[in-house]
C-alpha cells in the first residue's frame, strides 16, 4: 500500500487523511482513458498494476493540527490494481495499493516541515455502505480529525502490521497488530 490513510493514492490518501475526495468506499474504475486492464468487462485481479498517483494537498488549521498543513508527494509511485468488483462490475470490492510514496509535509504557517515514508502496502476492503477496512503492512499516514477516530486528533506515521477500519460516517479506527503511530504536528509546530 502507500498513502495516508487514509488514504490510499488520491481515494485512498483522501480516505486515511480525511481530505476532501471521493467519499469512504466510493472507488470505482479509472476513466476509460486511463490505461489498466483491470477496466469494466475485465477480470478482477487479472489486469495488471495501475499508477495511483497522490495529489498535493492542504489541511486547515484545526482539521488535524492547530495550524495549517499542506501535504505534497517527494516521491510517489503509488500503484493499485483491482482484486474484486462488485456484482455491477464499475465498482471496486477490493483493491491492494503499493509503491513507494514519499511525503514533505508542511506547517504552512512557520514553514517548518517534516518528511514522511508512507510507501507502505495495503489491501483495501470497501463496503456497500461507503465503509472500508485497510489491511495494511507499513508505513502511511493516518489523519484524524476531532472526534474522528480512536486516536486523538493528529496526522499520525503509523507503521508496522495493522488495520485501519473506515465507518460509513468516517470514523477512523486503527488498530496495531504490531508497529507503532508516530503523531507528527508537534514535530511541525
Amino acid at each position: 500500500m502507500r498513502r495516508i490513510l487514509l488514504t490510499a493514492a488520491a481515494t485512498a490518501l483522501a480516505a486515511v487523511t480525511g481530505l476532501a475526495a471521493a467519499p469512504a468506499g466510493a472507488a470505482t474504475v479509472p476513466p476509460a482513458s486511463a490505461a489498466s486492464s483491470d477496466a469494466p468487462g475485465a477480470v478482477a485481479g487479472q489486469g495488471g498494476w495501475e499508477a495511483w498517483p497522490t495529489p498535493a494537498s492542504d489541511l486547515p488549521a484545526g482539521s488535524r493540527c492547530d495550524f495549517p498543513v499542506h501535504l505534497e508527494p517527494v516521491v510517489d509511485e503509488g500503484q493499485r490494481r483491482v482484486l474484486e468488483y462488485a456484482p455491477d462490475g464499475t465498482t471496486v470490492r477490493r483493491a491492494a495499493f503499493r509503491g513507494a510514496l514519499v511525503l514533505r509535509i508542511t506547517n504552512t504557517t512557520t514553514g517548518a516541515s517534516y518528511v514522511a515514508d508512507a510507501g507502505g502496502r495495503a489491501v483495501v476492503d470497501y463496503r456497500a455502505d461507503r465503509s472500508q477496512t485497510w489491511h495494511a503492512h507499513g508505513p502511511v499516514l493516518l489523519g484524524v480529525g476531532p472526534n474522528g477516530g480512536n486516536l486523538p486528533r493528529d496526522l499520525y506515521l503509523v507503521d508496522g502490521v495493522y488495520t485501519i477500519d473506515i465507518s460509513s460516517t468516517g470514523y477512523k479506527t486503527l488498530t496495531l497488530r504490531h508497529g507503532s503511530a508516530e503523531p507528527l504536528c508537534a514535530k511541525l509546530a
